[in-house]
């Protein structure tokens, strides 16, 4: 009759490595945004055309991807509302949407830097680049440029 011989765990280097990883890992992943492409896009409650019709939202209008199935990509909007899209109706080009009363965009990514122009609440903004210090490079449809706070807008 054989017995069984057991290993101790440190005799296992793979299990130390996947142990190690669980937690060291990071609890937060990085949050997935995206764009409407269309016009009008409409959300639903479900993934389905046949399902509720929660709202239209128009091209730009920026969206967290919380789980995509099927051609379909249930998403998260500035309010926190969730709802489903179709995949279709999303662009990887990014856009940011000014949250606060008036956002100060700046020419450099420093408070004390000219304010180039300020966008009211709600206005769409091209995100160009994440840039460092909680800054981000953003492009308004009539062209100007320049930095804002990222906590000024929802979507990036």
């Amino acid at each position: 009759m054989q017995r069984a011989v057991w290993a101790w765990p440190w005799a296992w280097p793979w299990a130390w490595t996947l142990a190690l990883a669980a937690i060291f890992a990071s609890p937060a992943e990085a949050l997935e945004f995206r764009s409407v492409s269309d016009n009008a896009a409409i959300l639903y409650d479900a993934p389905s055309v046949k399902s509720k019709k929660l709202y239209v939202v128009g091209r730009g209008y920026p969206v967290e991807v919380v789980v995509t199935v099927e051609g379909w990509v249930k998403v998260r909007d500035a309010e926190g509302e969730l709802a489903w899209i179709e995949s279709k109706l999303l662009t990887d080009r990014r856009t940011v949407m000014v949250k606060v009363a008036l956002a100060q965009v700046h020419e450099s990514a420093d408070e004390r830097s000219t304010i180039v122009f300020q966008a009211q609440q709600s206005v769409l903004l091209d995100l160009v680049e994440v840039a460092a210090g909680g800054w981000l490079r953003v492009r308004h449809r009539d062209g100007q440029a320049g930095f804002v706070k990222a906590a000024q807008v929802w979507g990036a």
